[in-house]
């Protein structure tokens, strides 16, 4: 149970109330403004359109799914995670050691950071190094190994 505020006390926290903003200050040409030019929709728009090109929302509707939004969502987007989910490592170790002895590239560029986000856009072009032992078991196992990479 919370008591009553007195006259002075809601005199004090009229400014910080935080739930109602827009009848918290009185300012309504701000809030004639937000609505006029719509800066709220627009940003709004521009965080949804980023979070879901880095792969952490699934749907770019409205902002509540941001609240949802947790620090498990960017670790797993991180590239070991991404090579366990890909299946090109056994588990998050491995995945941590192939990335740091340079096994992996992220499309023309070879990635010794464990901590890269890997965007939604570029998670199709994780592969193996070409010069890479890994490449060259996988290859030998799935009988797909050429002849001029053996004289290679």
């Amino acid at each position: 149970m919370v008591r009553k505020l007195k006259y002075h006390e809601k005199k004090l926290l009229r400014r910080l109330d935080l739930v109602n903003w827009e009848a918290s200050g009185g300012n309504l040409a701000e809030v004639r403004a937000l609505r006029r030019y719509r800066f709220r929709a627009r940003c709004a728009a521009a965080l949804l359109e980023k979070l879901h090109g880095l792969g952490l929302v699934n749907s770019r509707q409205s902002l509540a799914v941001c609240e949802s939004l947790s620090a498990a969502a960017f670790c797993r987007r991180r590239l070991p995670c991404l090579l366990v989910k890909l299946r090109m490592a056994q588990n998050l170790r491995h995945a941590v050691t192939f990335v740091e002895q340079g096994h992996v590239r992220v499309g023309p560029e070879v990635v010794t950071d464990p901590a890269l986000l890997v965007p939604r856009a570029v998670e199709d072009f994780i592969t193996w190094v070409d010069a890479s032992r890994l490449r060259q078991k996988v290859l030998d196992y799935n009988q797909e190994r050429d002849d001029f990479d053996l004289a290679a």
